[in-house]
């Protein structure tokens, strides 16, 4: 058994994260879910939300809209949408697509065809907002 895992981390424009880490945390569909070296085999989905990973002592944190997790023999393969470093993000840039999904919102009822796309637009804001304010510990 490996004593690290390879994380790579893949949107459909580009590779964000190709490293080796100690502990990998992801928003798994049905909750959260973390890898450590010598994890079962799995595959399963994400929801829009938080991923982190551990290097040493220090801890990295992603925004991360929807995809994929794959774990095989200390390898930790995650595709996404999206992923966002909290060091990348733009707080004012999220900030202000938060304003415009709430505002979006106010004006829809829970049946109109875009109501669903707002609450995920109002989600994705918040996690950004939320994983730009930590920084690596």
């Amino acid at each position: 058994m490996a004593e690290r895992l390879t994380l790579e981390l893949v949107t459909p424009y580009k590779r964000v994260l190709s490293a080796e880490v100690d502990e990998v945390t992801v928003p798994g569909s049905m909750g959260e879910l973390g890898v450590l070296p010598g994890h079962t085999p799995l595959l399963t989905t994400l929801k829009i939300g938080e991923l982190s990973y551990r290097d040493g002592g220090e801890t990295y944190h992603v925004a991360v809209n929807w995809g994929y997790l794959e774990v095989e023999e200390d390898r930790v393969n995650v595709l996404v949408e999206t992923a966002e470093p909290a060091d990348q993000i733009d707080l004012e840039r999220a900030r202000a697509a938060l304003g415009r999904a709430e505002e979006a919102l106010k004006k829809l009822s829970p049946e109109d065809k875009d109501y669903r796309i707002m609450e995920a637009a109002l989600e994705r804001a918040l996690i950004r907002i939320q994983v730009a304010g930590k920084k690596v510990r």
